[in-house]
């Protein structure tokens, strides 16, 4: 039996792929289902089910009832019986105990094949359903199953799942049959009753991704990176690649030797084309790539607030059906690339548009009089084309020169003028308070139609309103539905409304003098001193002491005699001051600036002086108290 059930345990685990701990949940859900089947045991009693995986000897507990006498063994245990499992059991208590049938083997090997094939299943799926979902976004192979019908295209893959493939997100063209080997990326996975359903794709951008990044090493390992992707299946892909690094060439290594790695790509898609572009920050030049193969002779953007980006592209007239494409799938796959709605105008075309221009703008025309003075020329030029006569490349020069002049100019003036605009719309902005912003449309207290019709307009605040009526009232009055007594309505609430005042932020309160003399006397406390050549550190508290006392006279004398009177910074500690020196050290100069200051303070407190000299024969520092101004009466105290 153990050689067996070890056996057939192990067969298990190998063929469905499940975790040990797995493949016993499942049994012992099986056993459990079994007891209760075969004893007719209550849904609401605990059953647990223990298996061995080694021997395959399974062990049932049940939930009872503590009880002096047994009237059903189902539901009910003795004390004795009880105190075997839990020593402490009291009658009433409900106890866990061993109650395996004696012919249970037999019994649950009937009853419980389909519930231990069912949870097993259940199992399985919830295995493949997390495999696959981590799996979202990349490639993987499997072999046609069925081919055709409406349903798509049925793939068996790993763990024994199966994917569809729509037909929406086939390669047009493409014809698969059974026992086919593909490849596809999953695009999607959902979870149902019958197990995880995974959706396929060879249509999606996500695939030819992929395929870059299995072919293409410097994609996978960083050093090429994929920008954008356009794609129309099985006909043409436009794909933006940059390098992060100096010195590489992000096209070259995407095309391969002679195309190798593209053309590998190129069959799998079933011989869709590929361009690869070197994607630019600049928007011209990532623009006039993506147009290619054809040559492009200029590109002007065009960005007006609330309307999509424009891009005018001016290509010469043999390259006109080459930048279009096949039904405008080139210019398509280009705008889808870059972003940008992109206008295709031939040469001619793009020079009589300027021309037009340029005469029906007197504004433009005085800002170009180089181009007036050409425009007669231009004119004969077109004239000469529109006869069907061939021209010169001079002529064509000419024609490109003047677009190009006008066409710069006009957009020129359109971002002068939205930077106007956009000035205005600040200006305007500042004068209203910002709480006004902050304030919902419905507390201002319009009319209930009117409100209707202006929240419809995307006027959510009350900040916007009067941001629009101060910059363009004839916008809001031209709404559907807003006539002059609305116009009224609203001007009269906008000057009724009032908006808090915002609380003024609380100053904060100054230092007192107390507080700073403190500080600088902590300052001064933990300063480092650089004593001579030989650099020796020392601290000192004689320092600390001396300032802590001018620290209590200014305290007595102001603020004014602390910046005096308290050295800010080592190198003022250390100066000699006039003062410092004796009578017969001092400059005569010196002596009268000493006497001036000492009539102008001579209400003031005398201070006490200190004088600081290194003494080399100790290697420290001596600090001299002088109690008298004149006087030569110093004390010698070490620091």
């Amino acid at each position: 039996m153990k050689n067996e059930f070890s056996l057939a345990f192990n067969e298990v685990l190998e063929e469905k792929q499940l975790p040990k701990e797995v493949v016993l949940a499942a049994i012992e859900s099986a056993m459990v289902s079994a007891y209760r089947r075969s004893v007719n045991a209550s849904s609401a009693q605990q059953v647990e089910a223990k298996v061995d995986p080694e021997t395959g000897a399974v062990t049932i507990f049940a939930e009872k009832e503590v009880v002096d006498d047994v009237q059903d063994e189902r539901t009910e245990v003795t004390l004795e019986k009880a105190r075997e499992v839990n020593p402490e059991a009291e009658l009433g208590d409900m106890v866990l105990v061993e109650t395996t049938p004696s012919d249970f083997g037999r019994v649950a090997a009937q009853t419980a094949r389909q519930v231990i094939q069912q949870r097993i299943r259940e199992a399985e799926r919830g295995v493949q359903l997390e495999y696959f979902q981590r799996q979202v976004g990349e490639i993987v192979s499997g072999v046609v199953q069925a081919a055709g019908g409406r349903q798509g295209v049925t793939i068996g893959l790993d763990m024994k799942a199966e994917g569809v493939m729509p037909n929406n997100q086939k390669i047009p063209g493409e014809r698969f049959r059974v026992h086919d080997r593909i490849r596809a990326v999953v695009l999607e996975v959902k979870d149902s009753p019958r197990g995880p359903q995974i959706i396929l794709s060879r249509a999606h951008r996500s695939f030819l991704r992929r395929l870059l990044e299995n072919e293409v090493p410097e994609i996978y390992h960083g050093v090429v990176e994929i920008r954008a992707i356009a794609r129309e299946p099985g006909r043409r892909a436009k794909v933006a690649v940059s390098a992060t690094q100096p010195g590489i060439d992000p096209v070259g290594a995407c095309v391969g030797i002679r195309g190798v790695r593209i053309q590998t790509i190129v069959r799998e898609l079933h011989d869709e084309k590929i361009d690869i572009i070197e994607w630019n920050p600049d928007q011209v030049v990532y623009i006039s790539k993506a147009i290619s193969p054809a040559r492009v002779n200029g590109v002007y953007l065009s960005q007006k607030p609330n309307a999509a980006k424009t891009a005018t592209v001016v290509v010469m007239e043999d390259q006109l059906s080459l930048a279009i494409g096949r039904d405008g799938q080139n210019a398509r796959l280009a705008a889808k690339l870059t972003g940008w709605r992109i206008d295709i105008k031939s040469l001619v075309e793009a020079t009589g548009d300027a021309l037009h221009k340029l005469q029906s703008d007197p504004e433009l025309a005085e800002l170009i009089p180089s181009a007036v003075e050409e425009a007669p020329k231009i004119e004969l030029i077109l004239a000469k084309k529109s006869e069907g006569r061939p021209l010169t490349p001079e002529e064509y020069q000419a024609m490109a020169k003047f677009m190009d002049r006008v066409e710069r100019r006009t957009l020129e003036v359109q971002e002068e003028a939205q930077k106007a605009e956009q000035e205005r719309m600040d200006a305007a902005r500042a004068d209203i308070p910002a709480a006004a912003f902050e304030t919902p449309l419905e507390e201002a207290g319009i009319k209930e139609h009117v409100y209707t019709i202006l929240t419809e307009a995307e006027y959510e605040t009350v900040g916007d309103l009067m941001l629009a009526m101060k910059v363009d009232s004839d916008k809001v009055l031209g709404l559907h539905g807003i006539g002059p007594k609305a116009i009224e309505n609203i001007e009269t609430v906008l000057a009724e409304v009032t908006f808090p005042e915002p609380e003024p932020e609380p100053e904060p309160e100054p230092e007192s003098v107390e507080a700073e003399a403190a500080e600088e006397v902590a300052e001064a406390a933990a300063g480092e001193t650089v004593a001579a050549e030989a650099g020796a550190v020392m601290e000192t508290e004689a320092v600390a002491e001396e300032t802590a006392a001018e620290a209590e006279q200014v305290e007595e004398e102001g603020a004014e005699d602390v910046a005096e009177a308290q050295p800010e910074s080592l190198e003022e500690i250390f100066a000699v001051q006039p003062d410092m020196l004796t009578p017969g050290d001092k400059e005569p100069e010196a002596e009268e600036d000493e006497a001036d200051a000492a009539m102008s303070k001579k209400k003031k407190k005398k201070k006490k002086y200190v004088k600081y000299e290194y003494d080399p024969e100790l290697g420290e520092v001596l600090a001299h108290k002088k109690h008298k101004r004149g006087g030569d009466d110093w004390d010698d105290e070490d620091w």
